[in-house]
């Protein structure tokens, strides 16, 4: 199929809202990105048409469903949603947009998401994840700040702040952060997914992010057999594309480079 610049594609029974910026996936190296716990594809900003003048890839994001002007979902969301994602509608949204070969770019949530499903399919079109933020254990830090994100989304203008992204904004934010929230999501932990990882990592983290520690991080390279990189943004809290985006597009872009090069047959 031939997409448009923006609209929305029908996978299984939810309609999702996606904005592709450059050539076709079906025609080009392409980078899809997922976006965080409260995000969408708006949220992002002028990052992916930052990052497609760059690289000269297409540049395709998409709103899972619950988030932007995609369709709700049905509450409370089952703890296990990043890995449905992962496994039951990213593989069949890249079939859709006739992706051939590329990245995927996750950020905080849609990391996670990215590294479930380099970790779960054997996608030969993929040739690496690059994971902004990423969560593969659930860190106290993480359940503090989600709390006290709660206590300010219903108390401050935050509400009303994050419905200029959402159509259904409670729908999107107690989807993400009932699940969080909820005692047995501590047992959340995907790290028996990275060792099976067999294209190269890139790891993005800010060294001040409020989210979650340098653990993460450890975690990621103690556990993957595949190449990681890591880089490390001083001052940078949880949203590194748009507290640093300069030193994050960088990152990226060299990493899109190297993943052009030339490689050896992977196992």
């Amino acid at each position: 199929m031939t997409l448009t610049a923006s609209g929305f594609l029908t996978i299984d029974s939810a309609a999702l809202e996606y904005r592709l910026i450059g050539p076709q996936p079906s025609d080009a190296p392409c980078i899809v990105l997922l976006h965080e716990g409260l995000g969408s594809v708006g949220l992002w900003g002028d990052f992916p048409d930052r990052l497609q003048a760059a690289t000269g890839a297409a540049v395709f994001g998409y709103s899972r469903a619950g988030y932007g002007a995609s369709s709700p979902v049905t509450l409370p969301r089952p703890l296990d949603y990043m890995h449905r994602e992962a496994n039951d509608v990213l593989p069949k949204l890249l079939d859709a947009i006739g992706f051939q070969r590329g990245l995927l770019v996750g950020h905080s949530d849609g990391a996670s998401i990215a590294a479930i499903y380099a970790g779960s399919h054997a996608d030969y079109r993929l040739d690496g994840v690059v994971l902004i933020a990423p969560h593969v254990i659930v860190e106290d830090v993480s359940v503090s700040s989600i709390a006290a994100i709660k206590t300010a989304y219903e108390t401050t203008e935050l509400r009303a702040k994050l419905a200029r992204w959402h159509k259904d904004v409670d729908n999107a934010f107690y989807g993400w952060n009932g699940a969080w929230l909820d005692p047995a999501f501590r047992a959340w932990d995907i790290t028996d997914c990275l060792a099976y990882i067999r294209v190269p990592v890139a790891v993005i983290q800010g060294a001040d992010d409020q989210y979650g520690t340098v653990r993460q991080v450890e975690i990621i390279q103690q556990e993957c057999y595949c190449p990681v990189e890591v880089t490390m943004l001083p001052g940078t809290g949880h949203s590194p594309h748009r507290e640093a985006a300069d030193a994050t597009l960088v990152t990226i872009c060299d990493f899109v480079a190297a993943s052009r090069q030339p490689q050896i047959a992977r196992a």
